[in-house]
This record gives C-alpha cells, structure tokens and sequence, in this order.
C-alpha cells in the first residue's frame, strides 16, 4: 500500500475563481506547488482521496495560495476545505545525508551518550531558528529536544535511534 505525507491542509477557499488557502506544512514549496505538481486531496468525511494538478500558486500573508487544474470557481473548491494535501512516497526527493524526512525522525528512540534512553520522539515543531523534537520521556514527561549539532550526535534512521548530548537543564 502506497504510503503518503502531508504538505498542506486547506483551511479556507481566496476568492472566487476557485483559489484554496493553504497553511503548508513542507520544507519544499517550490517543488511541491509548482504548475503542475499532482498533489492528493485527502477528505474530511473519508470521502475517496482525489488527485490534483496544480495550475498556479503564489504566498500570500502566512498562506499559500493554489488553484488546480479543472476548478476554476469557488463552489468547485468549497469541499476541499479542511482537506489533506499529500504527496505519495514515490514523490519524496533525495535529500542530502544531514538532513531528514519528519516521519523518519519521529518514532525514533532518543539515547545519551552513555546508551541510557530517554525516550521516543513523537512530534516535531518548527518554531523558528531550529526544529524542536517533541520527546514523550520514558518516565512519561515530555522533554522538548532542540535540533543543534550540540545536542542531537548521531541519527539512525534506518535503527530509529538519535544519540544526544543533553546540556545543562535539559532534564
């Protein structure tokens, strides 16, 4: 079974000639909104998933606007709102070897240098400067990992293992 990854969720429909508003949710806009890209619609209600294309795209305020080919009017777009935008596996590009996919890295067992676990990651944020790994402990707290070479030593994705330098407070 084809696995998938979000990009984007549409929140609300721009306008009238079938424009979405999109809080995106990938590193890579450019590649995945180009004219174009094929997108998949995930529905709310669990209606039959259905592929996009995208026609035109452009930011605007804290959103990404898009259009798709064939729907060019605000009633055709007025279901999508709430929708899942996904790319499927096969559309992942190749990353360089220090950089990761979110569902590489969440699932991973977090250990300190000494092999002690910590916990898994369960989440990610990007509140700016760096990612925050979202840590559920295994004395259940939750820890909030930064994403800086002074920390995170050594990722394993194919072990699902992180190894970590935790600095002064952390714990």
């Amino acid at each position: 079974m084809k696995r998938y990854f979000n990009v984007g969720k549409i929140v609300n429909t721009h306008g009238i000639k079938g424009e979405v508003r999109v809080i995106s949710s990938t590193d890579f806009p450019d590649e995945r909104y180009k004219k174009g890209s094929e997108l998949t619609l995930f529905f709310l209600n669990g209606k039959q998933p259905i592929t996009l294309k995208v026609n035109n795209w452009r930011k605007h305020k804290n959103f990404d606007l898009l259009t798709f080919d064939g729907y060019e009017s605000l009633n055709d777009v007025e279901a999508f709102k709430g929708g899942l935008l996904k790319v499927s596996e096969d559309q992942l590009e190749e990353l360089d070897s220090d950089e990761f996919y979110f569902h590489e890295i969440i699932g991973c067992t977090v250990k300190n240098m000494d092999g002690e676990t910590i916990g898994v990651i369960k989440e990610i944020l990007t509140p700016g400067a760096n990612d925050v790994w979202v840590v559920k402990g295994t004395d259940r707290k939750e820890y909030y990992i930064p994403y800086i070479d002074e920390i995170v030593k050594e990722i394993n994705v194919k072990d699902k293992i992180v190894w970590i330098e935790p600095m002064e407070g952390l714990f």
